[in-house]
């Protein structure tokens, strides 16, 4: 190799560290086994208010507990029953871009409930079935940037749309859908776990890619669960039975990953949900069999101008 190209490598390698914004590193945790306020009994989803609220639906307590961005709690409302406001092992939970509602996907009882802030009822909408607006196990629900309320209706094998009151607007097919992640142009990313894929849809359900397969590999999975996408498009994925979350570029770029099994900080034991706060620097994921949340930051490298400027120097 000569002069020019060992210095061309040598910028380049030296640009990409600057500019990776670092790595996802443990920053806290909150939880464990039991049914009082702040502890879980198999957490479910997770979700982010505007204002950083976290909200945490719980498949064994049959409730909704919501917390500071770190993990103070707040409040709750639920108990077991098919009434307004019960549940029976809620799955999923979303929260609008303006913050004012609070979507709960009731699995067992095969319905959408939703909720204000602090746990107040609103209405509901669905029944056991296949027909349009009726659902078999609804696991994930996603908010779209206008209002539209989208479903993994996981035993039909699809995803429904409805208006933010219910009203039915559409259905397309996937095999085992989990999620939804909704981006910010409204596209729709749905993880698969038994196709061990990522499918990604317009918000009318027309199929725009795919990535995945089954391993370990960068890129693989083995039984992805939860999606969310980041402001900057960016796609998180928790890849559950490779305990460890992966995150990708908006067409499946792979970025990069954390995790490992265990009951460590930083280790996981079934991680099942994932979601983004407010502004992006903080990453929430529900760490299912160890009966808590765990939530990371970036981990930024210094770049100073006198540093970024040996760096440009080298291209001279």
């Amino acid at each position: 190799m000569n002069k020019l190209a060992i210095t061309k490598a040598a910028a380049l390698g030296a640009l990409a560290a600057f500019c990776a914004w670092g790595e996802w590193v443990y920053e806290g945790q909150w939880g464990s086994f039991g049914t009082g306020n702040g502890q879980f009994y198999w957490p479910a989803s997770v979700a982010v208010a505007p204002n950083g609220n976290v909200y945490v639906a719980e498949f064994g307590n049959d409730r909704v507990q919501y917390f500071t961005p770190t993990g103070s709690f707040l409040g709750k409302w639920g108990s077991r029953g098919t009434g307004d406001g019960q549940f029976g092992m809620p799955s999923g939970v979303a929260v609008t871009p303006a913050g004012d509602k609070i979507y709960v996907a009731d699995s067992f009882n095969d319905r959408v409930q939703y909720f204000t802030p602090t746990g107040s009822y609103l209405g509901k909408w669905g029944s056991r079935g296949s027909g349009n607006g009726e659902f078999h196990f609804p696991e994930g629900v996603g908010v779209a940037p206008n209002g539209n309320v989208y479903v993994t209706d996981l035993a039909n094998h699809r995803i429904q749309y409805f208006t933010p009151t219910g009203s039915f607007l559409g259905t397309w097919g996937s095999y085992w859908p989990r999620g939804p992640g909704l981006a910010a142009n409204g596209n729709v990313y749905v993880s698969e776990s038994r196709n061990n894929r990522v499918q990604y849809f317009t918000s009318a359900g027309s199929l725009l890619g795919r990535w995945g397969s089954y391993g370990a590999g960068d890129g693989q999975f083995d039984f992805p669960r939860g999606v969310a996408v980041a402001t900057n498009g960016n796609v998180y994925v928790c890849d559950q039975n490779n305990y460890r979350v992966q995150y990708f570029t908006s067409s499946g770029s792979f970025l990069g990953k954390w995790g490992s099994y265990g009951r460590g900080d930083g280790q996981f034991n079934l991680p099942v949900d994932v979601a983004l706060g407010t502004g992006g620097n903080r990453v929430y994921v529900v760490d299912d069999d160890n009966n808590r949340i765990q939530y990371f930051k970036r981990d930024n490298p210094a770049v100073t101008p006198t540093s970024l400027g040996r760096v440009k120097a080298l291209f001279r």
